[in-house]
C-alpha cells in the first residue's frame, strides 16, 4: 500500500501523519487500532493475523529492516 493511501487511513482515524515514514504511520494506525504495533518486525515469520490489512507489505518491511 502506498503511503498516500495510508495517510488518508490515518486522517480518517484522526492521526495526523505529517512527515511520518511509512513504517511509523502503520504503527500509528495500528496503535490506534488498539492492535500490537508490529508492521515490519520479526512478528511476521510467526503472525496468525491473516486478514491484516498491512501483512503483504510487512514481510517486505521485515526484510529490509
Amino acid at each position: 500500500m502506498k503511503v498516500q493511501e495510508i495517510k488518508g487511513i490515518a486522517l480518517g482515524m484522526g492521526i495526523k501523519p505529517g512527515r511520518m515514514k511509512k513504517l511509523d504511520l502503520v504503527r500509528a494506525v495500528q496503535r490506534h487500532e488498539g492492535n500490537d504495533d508490529c508492521f515490519g518486525t520479526d512478528r511476521i515469520r510467526h503472525c496468525n493475523e491473516a486478514g491484516c490489512l498491512w501483512r503483504g507489505d510487512c514481510a517486505t518491511e521485515a526484510k529490509s529492516a
